[in-house]
């Protein structure tokens, strides 16, 4: 059980991660018809159970970027993650973290983020504002990304922290931090692809 729990803490801090790294293509100067390369895209979430730390990662998202690199105020991101992709390397671990003591998949199979503002913060690194949705429950989150091109392809990279009991994610006893650690770190690295 104590590893289901540290397992479910991750996956909500994977969701945020994913938001993030699609709000960091979303500020990169991804047009309209960019695509996510998923298969070099990662989400990573850290969480710490008994002060180990734990990752995991979901492995299916989708995103919507529109984005003119002349007026980043205009850009506009929407990333969906399918919740019940949530992967921690084990098949019982991972039924845990999708049961309704964490992240309840089955009443809630997608999480959303979905950005309301962008502003520079650096050369090449921006700040995107937005609201994430997972279990029901939005908050508004702040993603620091760092951007790097290559050719046509860009790379959106950031780390963000979240709290798992904000969402909801972990009920009844696994609410004792003692345990498992209530802040979560999201780390994406996120390709974006142009025609």
């Amino acid at each position: 059980m104590k590893a289901c729990f540290g397992l479910a803490r991750y996956r909500p801090a994977a969701m945020l991660a994913l938001v993030a790294g699609c709000a960091a293509a979303l500020a990169s100067g991804a047009d309209a018809q960019a695509q996510i390369d998923a298969a070099k895209s990662t989400l990573v979430a850290i969480s710490r159970q008994m002060s180990v730390p734990v990752e995991g990662r979901f492995t299916k998202f989708d995103a919507q970027i529109a984005f003119d690199p002349a007026k980043p105020q205009a850009a506009t991101a929407r990333i969906t993650v399918d919740v019940g992709s949530y992967d921690l390397g084990d098949a019982s671990y991972n039924d845990s973290v999708r049961g309704p003591e964490w992240f309840d998949a089955k009443s809630y199979p997608q999480a959303t983020f979905v950005s309301n503002a962008i502003a520079p913060t650096g050369p090449n690194q921006f700040r995107v504002n937005g609201k994430l949705t997972f279990k029901g429950h939005t908050e508004a989150v702040a993603v620091p990304i760092v951007v790097t091109q290559q050719g046509t392809t860009q790379t959106f990279d950031g780390t963000l922290p979240i709290h798992r009991l904000a969402f909801n994610v972990g009920t009844g006893e696994w609410k004792d931090t003692s345990t498992v650690a209530d802040e979560v770190l999201i780390k994406f690295h996120i390709v974006v692809a142009h025609p």
